[in-house]
């Protein structure tokens, strides 16, 4: 499709990407409430196999556009900008809904948890352990990829690859020690508001480190094909301000549900 226009906004071209996309995640979201009602995986693992080879081939779509086309004009990254900002904005409101509901419950615990909180059946994580040591992972990843930023604008890339290697590992690494310490974890998500709150607001934030770290590792193996340069790499930036919300609500969630409310 070529474009004649005399203006610097992209017109997309036509994709089938967009009708994919949500054909998978239909077929993801039915098949998980097959899973959970039936113990059979079929239907939701036909699900992520729709949605990752849409993300594969829609990125595909994107890098081409962008990098080869170079279709993305100074006031198209600057749309895209405005665009990853309002996204983080809504991730925000997303997490202060759990927040609220873990704060509305623990300032003013009914009678039903016995007034107080932690409620008494519930024996809390030690917070100098593991979510200590998660909160110093997550910090040290803030440096290691600002680390990473600095060096990309400085024309670097040795830099950048080796201090976005480690941010990688670093994510992959809470990731373990998040997964083992929901091993060992003395209640469940069904003991009470409190293990409700606790599991669904440190459950979608540790799904929102395996999300951050596979958009690095994207930016990683992009990097490495010399896809970014001083001036092109919107992309890796949208992962930069995307990793630094991600150890922001960590922040959070570390001082009120594992220090505060222990």
């Amino acid at each position: 499709m070529k474009n004649n226009s005399n203006h610097p906004y992209h017109l997309v071209d036509f994709s089938p990407w967009p009708l994919t996309g949500a054909i998978g995640t239909l077929t993801l979201v039915t098949g998980m409430i097959k899973w959970f009602h039936n113990f059979n995986m079929n239907l939701l693992i036909l699900g992520y196999l729709i949605v990752i080879l849409t993300m594969y081939q829609w990125w595909r779509d994107i890098y081409r556009e962008s990098t080869l086309q170079g279709k993305h004009t100074i006031l198209v990254t600057k749309g895209l900008k405005w665009g990853m900002i309002l996204f983080i904005i809504s991730e925000i409101f997303f997490f202060i809904s759990f927040f609220w509901a873990f704060f509305h419950s623990s300032l003013s615990p009914n009678i039903e948890i016995g007034i107080m909180w932690p409620p008494m059946s519930i024996m809390t994580f030690n917070p100098y352990q593991i979510p200590l040591l998660n909160t110093i992972i997550l910090i040290t990843s803030g440096i290691t990829i600002t680390w990473s930023h600095h060096a990309i604008m400085t024309n670097n890339y040795s830099q950048t690859n080796q201090s976005l290697f480690l941010t990688i590992m670093l994510g992959i690494y809470f990731t373990i020690l998040q997964g083992y310490e929901y091993l060992e974890a003395p209640f469940t998500i069904a003991d009470s508001i409190y293990g409700s709150t606790f599991f669904m607001a440190t459950g979608f934030h540790g799904l929102h480190v395996i999300i951050g770290t596979t958009f690095l590792l994207i930016c990683f193996i992009r990097n490495l094909n010399n896809h970014f340069s001083k001036n092109h790499h919107f992309g890796f930036e949208a992962a930069i301000w995307y990793w630094h919300f991600v150890d922001v609500v960590w922040l959070f969630l570390y001082i009120s549900i594992y220090w505060w409310s222990n």
